[in-house]
């Protein structure tokens, strides 16, 4: 498949830009969204694959990604030398795959109804974030919960899909998002899924290693924004504490989290009954109601700026592609 030209090249990066302004002002829709469609058809899929093996596992995995994949480059095809489809097509399908706004609304929810005392409508809505047993915590636990989600999926749902989208247009874009929901549905360890999940969980992780450090380091210099003089507290916990959690990348925008907002998050969670000690990250007080907002508005600037250097990554990509076309053109003479 040829290279992309330049204008292909700028269409997608307006797109990016446009899609992260979908984002802000387009609700998600409450039946037909894209990714829900796509939940649906990966569940018909494993009704039909499932084995408790890793081979029929990867299987699975390769076709739920694949099939989106294959029509993302279909559509990157049909729109070569077309910008303004090019364009449209990827604001469509950024806003479709980037979650910024809802997770953003989520902990504003949980912030009110904790402001309210509403505690069991908090422990009630909690599973919109997460999945951790919300019977028994109380409002700093909740708390907790709510910022460590809100830095997990800052990375997860927000700056690795402009990353990819960077990297690979509309493939990656949704190539990522096929993988990351695959995580979500198959991907946590239980008896059902601790084989079948395991290709869907690895690949998961390996297309967030990068993003996770990304976001860590936009959280980084974002932290003075909420905090001030706190850049050096968030680099610090972040090189400390980043590798102490159990996920290879989840714990890189936690620690970063953690020290842009003085607290400490991590510690005791429970899963369907099953208690889980995870490392504290941070070394502040332990976090309140009162830190959500601030988290949210980090994930803000945090998601802002990586939609930003996408459109500007491409926008480069396109001057270097302008630049070196005459040279292998003389080249070839």
């Amino acid at each position: 498949m040829s290279a992309p030209s330049r204008s292909d090249l700028l269409a997608t990066a307006t797109g990016l830009a446009l899609g992260a302004l979908l984002d802000h002002v387009v609700p998600d829709p409450r039946r037909g969204h894209p990714v829900a469609v796509f939940g649906r058809f990966a569940g018909a899929l494993e009704r039909r694959l499932y084995a408790p093996t890793r081979a029929r596992g990867a299987l699975f995995a390769a076709l739920a990604v694949g099939a989106p994949v294959v029509a993302g480059v279909a559509v990157d095809r049909l729109t070569r030398r077309r910008p303004v489809l090019r364009a449209a097509a990827t604001a469509v399908t950024t806003w479709a795959v980037v979650g910024g706004t809802s997770l953003r609304r989520e902990a504003a929810a949980m912030d009110r109804l904790l402001a309210a005392d509403d505690l069991p409508g908090a422990r009630a809505r909690l599973s919109h974030l997460c999945g951790r047993d919300p019977s028994g915590l109380e409002p700093p636990a909740v708390a907790r919960a709510v910022v460590e989600s809100v830095a997990e999926n800052t990375a997860d749902a927000v700056v690795a899909p402009y990353f990819w989208g960077a990297v690979a247009g509309l493939p990656g874009l949704v190539g990522y998002r096929a993988a990351n929901t695959l995580d979500a549905m198959v991907g946590h360890r239980s008896p059902r899924y601790a084989e079948f999940g395991w290709a869907s969980a690895r690949f998961d992780d390996l297309l967030n290693l990068a993003p996770s450090r990304l976001t860590a380091l936009l959280t980084i210099g974002a932290a003075p924004a909420v905090r001030r003089d706190s850049a050096a507290d968030a680099w610090r916990t972040w090189r400390r504490d980043g590798n102490a959690h159990p996920s290879p990348n989840a714990g890189q925008c936690e620690a970063a989290t953690a020290g842009a907002l003085g607290i400490r998050l991590g510690g005791r969670n429970t899963y369907g009954g099953t208690v889980d000690e995870r490392p504290v990250l941070g070394d502040g007080r332990a976090a309140e109601p009162a830190d959500i907002t601030p988290a949210a508005r980090l994930s803000f600037l945090v998601g802002a700026t990586a939609a930003a250097l996408g459109a500007i990554a491409l926008s480069l990509r396109a001057a270097m592609t302008s630049r070196s076309g005459p040279r292998r053109a003389r080249a070839t003479a």
